[in-house]
């Protein structure tokens, strides 16, 4: 059976019996028809519970998948088999992705988060709201230069681009504004994919309509014939757009195919942005549970570095384990193996792959100083001797390896994972956790931080541009803020092709944007875009859907 089909097998409970399993009385409950709904976020009123958080982060990804939004939620599903009160909470998927290669981001075989067809498409409006959100300070920006352009806006210097939430190649780079000066003012822009948007960003940081506000007022969108910055607050959009985002920020539960409540909110890019869930989903989740487990995007040097490095700064928060999703199929992938090939044992190519994950664990044992362990995803090609090389040479780095059957089993198959989490977190400390860098070092220092320890390259070279981009941010007083590396998922460098576990690699940063809305730098690396293609044969080829409303073809 395909996930899809394993999804629209199962009878799903009222969204209400979920609500009343994770503890949220009716009062707090927002139905969005029978199986999902939205949160009211006075549920975070009243006395707070000490609450296990367990992050899942993974590997470097690669074509042959590793899992992790999978075994985040079979994790739950397990914890809960062990008599735990525990739920999840996910990102939202993008529809970008969904119709192009990478499919959706609802779990996958036996565990998943339902309704996926609706988790995956339209949801609950988040994305919409987003993007209009997005598009109506866009169109300010234009029309007040149309209007008589009182704030002196260069319109070469516009720096806030609209949105769209899907792979469109064609709208990277557009000229605008044509048609003579009623149809505007013309000039060159370009289109971003919705959940690469700074609003999406600022609503995953936001903890109330105050502070959303107020974040939203920061957003710098471009610069004057002087150089001056111009905001968001400065057009006086704050308002219109919060009213806009208002119901988006709301956390949405949902379910998962064992009943566990799930909380499905917030889905920014784990490269352009901090990669996860809303902090406000993740609060609200923790409050209702004594496990909750999130997941960040992409390999931990990318989503579980900004998990810790962003997130849980602002959110005053920290992992209490640390779970590293690989697969021995992927791993044999890092060693050099083509897709094709990576059935039968290969002991040899397993050893060239295995740093790659070795160095993940290591980042997150010992940079970090969080408990972890590595949840190995089993196929059925795995030989004993290919799990018996990963098992050693994890335990080597003081860390135990636990195998997961979650996609074919359930929460059945996460259970020993469960186990070694609940030993993690009982036994185990967090109390020396520590970021990557300070927040009062230079810019500089920060990105060679995260450059030399986390990735271990050997020299960060900055452009001219970048360091123009440096001087113009320390300038305006935003050098205190966290950084968010803009790179590959594919390599702990910034080329894709360099798998497995490099070194004396240089990163290079070409320029640097200020995400002053949502609190950090963004520092874009080689090649890094903000707005995707769709594949030769995208996805969206293979969707359809029947008369009587059955989808097909999701994944």
């Amino acid at each position: 059976m395909t996930d899809i089909e394993i999804a629209q097998s199962f009878e799903m409970k009222p969204i209400t019996q979920i609500a009343a399993t994770a503890g949220i009385g009716e009062e707090y409950l927002e139905p969005y028809g029978k199986y999902k709904a939205k949160i009211s976020l006075d549920v975070l009123k009243g006395k707070e519970r000490e609450n296990k958080l367990v992050l899942v982060t993974a590997m470097t990804p690669t074509p042959a998948g590793e899992g992790k939004t999978t075994t985040t939620i079979g994790l739950a599903d397990g914890l809960r088999k062990l008599g735990k009160n525990a739920n999840v909470a996910l990102r939202e998927p993008s529809l970008g992705p969904v119709f192009g290669i990478k499919g959706g981001a609802a779990g996958g075989g036996w565990a998943q988060v339902v309704p996926m067809e609706d988790i995956n498409l339209h949801f609950t409006g988040d994305m919409h709201a987003i993007g209009a959100a997005n598009n109506l300070l866009a169109a300010m920006v234009d029309n007040h230069i149309y209007q008589g352009n009182s704030l002196n806006i260069d319109p070469r210097k516009i720096t806030w681009k609209r949105c769209v939430d899907m792979n469109d190649r064609q709208l990277r780079h557009i000229t605008d504004g044509l048609g003579g000066r009623i149809n505007g003012v013309p000039r060159e822009d370009g289109y971003d994919i919705t959940v690469a948007s700074e609003v999406m960003a600022i609503l995953c940081l936001s903890e109330s309509i105050a502070d959303l506000k107020e974040r939203l007022s920061r957003i710098i969108v471009g610069y004057t014939y002087d150089d001056h910055p111009v905001t968001a607050g400065d057009l006086n959009a704050q308002g219109a757009m919060t009213a806009l985002l208002k119901d988006a920020l709301k956390p949405n539960l949902v379910q998962t195919l064992e009943g566990t409540p799930a909380f499905v909110h917030g889905g920014p890019f784990a490269n352009i942005a901090h990669g996860c869930n809303s902090v406000l989903a993740t609060k609200v989740a923790r409050k209702l549970a004594d496990y909750t487990v999130t997941e960040a995007g992409f390999g931990a040097d990318l989503g579980a570095e900004k998990f810790l490095d962003i997130k849980c700064r602002y959110a005053d928060m920290k992992p209490d384990a640390v779970v590293i999703v690989a697969t021995i199929r992927a791993l044999k992938m890092h060693g050099g193996v083509d897709k094709k090939n990576l059935a039968p044992e290969n002991l040899e190519a397993l050893e060239k792959g295995l740093p790659n994950l070795l160095r993940h664990v290591d980042n997150i044992k010992n940079v970090y100083k969080l408990p972890g362990v590595v949840a190995l995803n089993r196929f059925p090609t795995d030989t004993d001797a290919e799990i018996e090389m990963v098992i050693r040479r994890c335990k080597e780095l003081g860390v135990n390896t636990v195998l997961s059957t979650v996609w074919a089993d359930g929460g059945i198959g996460g259970v020993d994972l469960a186990d070694e989490v609940i030993r993690l977190c009982e036994e185990e400390s967090n109390e020396e956790f520590d970021f990557v860098y300070p927040l009062d070092i230079p810019v500089e220092q920060k990105i060679r931080a995260v450059a030399k320890r986390v990735y271990r390259a050997s020299h960060v070279a900055f452009t001219k541009q970048a360091q123009k981009d440096i001087q113009k941010l320390t300038q305006m007083g935003l050098a205190n803020l966290p950084v968010c590396i803009a790179k590959t998922q594919y390599s702990f460098s910034d080329e894709a092709p360099l798998i497995g576990a490099p070194e004396g690699f240089v990163i290079h940063v070409q320029n640097i944007r200020i995400s002053a809305g949502a609190g950090f730098i963004v520092v874009l690396t080689d090649n890094i875009m903000t707005m995707p293609g769709l594949p030769k044969t995208p996805a969206a080829e293979r969707i359809d859907v029947s008369d009587d409303g059955v989808i097909s073809g999701l994944f």
